[in-house]
This record gives C-alpha cells, sequence and structure tokens, in this order.
C-alpha cells in the first residue's frame, strides 16, 4: 500500500469521510461527488484499490477528470474474484483502521464497492452506497452479487431512479432518491470542447463484460455480429484490456471497416457516444451515457440494470447471434424518439448527497 501526501480536505469542518474507488466508472462517479464535497467543506480521502491498474483504465481517467492523486493507493491489480476481494479486504481494513472516518462512500457494484462495504461495516463504520437499488436479477453477473451484498451492509442508500429506490423498499430497505451521479458527470463534462478524429457516421462498439468474455463461443458470435454491422457502416472498438488480452487472434481479424483502438479518456468517450450513429455494447455506463447523449444503443446481453433506457425504446437487448445483432443495430440505428425527461434526476445527485451527509454523519 502506498500513501500518497497530499491533504485534500485542509481544515474544513464536518464528518470525515472515505471513498473507496478502484475501476473507470467510479472515478467517473466521483468526479463530481468530490466537487460536491469541497464546495460543502466536508472532509474526505480518497483510497484508489488499483482494481483498475493499466493506465488506460486509470490514471488517465484522474488526469482528464481533473481528480486529485488518491490519498491511499492500495495496488492491488487483477486476480480472481476471491483473491481480489481479500486483498482489498486487508488493505482497505488498515485504511479505515487508521483514519477512524465517520463514513465510507462506495460506488457501484465492483469488487472495490464490496471489499470497502464489507471492511467499514466489520469495523463498525458507516457505509453509503452510491447507485444503491440498482438491480439486474442475473445472480450469473458478479457485479448483481456485489450491489446486492453491498446495499445489505450499507447504512444509507443514494438511489439513482425511482425504480432502484421501489426495488430496495422490496428488500426491506429504505433508499434515497438522489439521481444519478453519473449524470452529474456527464452534464459536467460534455460540455468541454473534446473531439475525437472518426467521422461520422460510425458505430461505436464495447463488448468486456465477463458473461462475454469468459465464454469463448459467446464472444465469437458477438464479434461476428459487429463484423456483418461493419460491412454496412465503420465501426470503432476501443478495447478493453480484459477483452484484449483473452481474444488476441480473434482481434486481429478485423478488417478497415473495424477499428481496434485503446481505450480513450473520458471525455474523449462522450464525444465519441454523443457522435455514434449506433452504439453496440455491454457496459452499464454506456447504455446510460448513449441514453442521455441521445445516441441509440444495442446491449448485447440478456438482462440490464438500467431497465428505464429499454422502456424508452431507446436501448434494445439483444442476444448473441451474429444475424440478430446485425438486424438489432438496423433497427436501431434511425431511433430519435428521445425525450426530454430523463428517469436519472436532474444532475444534482452529487450535492443532495453532500448534503445529506453534512446534515446525517456527524
Amino acid at each position: 500500500m502506498h500513501r500518497n501526501q497530499n491533504v485534500n480536505v485542509g481544515h474544513h469542518a464536518g464528518p470525515a469521510v472515505i471513498h473507496i474507488v478502484g475501476a473507470r466508472p467510479q472515478f467517473i462517479k466521483l468526479a463530481p461527488v468530490a466537487q460536491a464535497f469541497r464546495d460543502a467543506r466536508i472532509p474526505y480521502r480518497v483510497v484508489h484499490t488499483g482494481q483498475h491498474y493499466d493506465y488506460t483504465m486509470s490514471e488517465i481517467h484522474f488526469d482528464t477528470l481533473g481528480l486529485e492523486e488518491p490519498d491511499y493507493s492500495l495496488g492491488i491489480g487483477s486476480s480472481s474474484h476471491a483473491k481480489q476481494t481479500a486483498r482489498m479486504l486487508e488493505g482497505i481494513e488498515d485504511v479505515l483502521a487508521a483514519e477512524r472516518p465517520d463514513l465510507v462512500l462506495v460506488y457501484g457494484d465492483t469488487n472495490s464497492t464490496l471489499a470497502g462495504a464489507l471492511a467499514a461495516a466489520k469495523l463498525k463504520i458507516r457505509v453509503g452506497h452510491i447507485e444503491a437499488g440498482v438491480r439486474s436479477f442475473d445472480r450469473n453477473m458478479p457485479e448483481e452479487i456485489n450491489r446486492v451484498l453491498t446495499d445489505h451492509v450499507a447504512s444509507y442508500h443514494f438511489c439513482p431512479t425511482e425504480n432502484a429506490v421501489s426495488l430496495l423498499a422490496k428488500e426491506g430497505i429504505s433508499g434515497i432518491l438522489t439521481g444519478d451521479v453519473m449524470y452529474d458527470a456527464l452534464i459536467r463534462f460534455s460540455k468541454s470542447p473534446v473531439s475525437h478524429p472518426y467521422p461520422p457516421p460510425f458505430v461505436l462498439a464495447t463488448i468486456h463484460r465477463a458473461e462475454n468474455t469468459n465464454d469463448a463461443e459467446r464472444f465469437r458470435a458477438i464479434w461476428k455480429g459487429i463484423e456483418l454491422i461493419s460491412r454496412e457502416i465503420p465501426v470503432i472498438f476501443p478495447v478493453h484490456p480484459r477483452t484484449k488480452n483473452l481474444f488476441p487472434d480473434i482481434l486481429r481479424s478485423g478488417g478497415n471497416s473495424l477499428r481496434l483502438i485503446e481505450p480513450v479518456s473520458y471525455l474523449t468517450m462522450l464525444a465519441m457516444v454523443r457522435d455514434a450513429r449506433c452504439i453496440i455494447t455491454d457496459s452499464g455506463g454506456v447504455q446510460k451515457e448513449a441514453f442521455l447523449l441521445k445516441s441509440p444503443c444495442v446491449t448485447v446481453r440478456d438482462v440490464t440494470e438500467w431497465p428505464e433506457t429499454v422502456e424508452a425504446g431507446a436501448n434494445r437487448l439483444v442476444e448473441t447471434e451474429p444475424g440478430k445483432i446485425l438486424e438489432a443495430f438496423r433497427s436501431m440505428a434511425g431511433f430519435t424518439a428521445f425525450g426530454t425527461d430523463s428517469p436519472f434526476g436532474d444532475g444534482e445527485a452529487s450535492r443532495r448527497i453532500a448534503r445529506f451527509v453534512l446534515e446525517n454523519c456527524s
């Protein structure tokens, strides 16, 4: 474990909070929350578990999001779920025992989320879960296990949507409707004058989830579907390190109209999502970004944790059969009926969370 010497809290009054993050989506969610905490003069420190350790998935996002260097960098890295979570528990427990914060905030649904929640709960430190109540109802997804367990040890549940509040209520848990902090981030950062080198029209594709990459046959079917799409329109495919490591031979088969690139910064990704004719993804975060930036989306999964996007007609779930992926793209590429109401709040979720912490966690 490496402790950095920057102190980002000064001599502020209020509860002491530790934010625990470890993966790209969590850095994005942290950015507006950290800003809201600074505005409210709430002292905090940041623990980066190192779950995402590749520069393209970690430091690049701290740089582009304007986040300060984490106060603690655990450097856990990649491993099996059990080993990774165990190492995180050990490292986080050491930090919490030394810092004794009033509150630990965890984000989303990764192993960092679960480890942070468990370590804090065992030390009798209150836990706040940002993005609580989200459910896919697919226990084959490790993320679903992390969400459910985290919600059941957390003290405070900050829900991104009314649906999340309703789902928590069915589990006997009281949720706090704040809106989605990722929407806060998108509103803030989509105003940045960032461009990308890919002229429209193009399709943007991202595939990395375990259910699609742990099964080689399933991934090959998805890849074939993306290749079929690339015969009709250029496809840009930022390759997640996980996907790159598992399928180097398959990925080398991409043609001129199927362009593989390294992962890009959050700001560049927003610009690409905004300009794409259609998104092909298995990412929960990209589904939301597509919806909020008014780009039609095809999600290559059996279920989604964001049913609001499907109910609005802006996102379509599709099986991993090449012809069905192509047909879904064709049917979604012209979708424009996004409407004006967002189920993800009004862009003030981070401020609501900061205000709640200031009033309830001293």
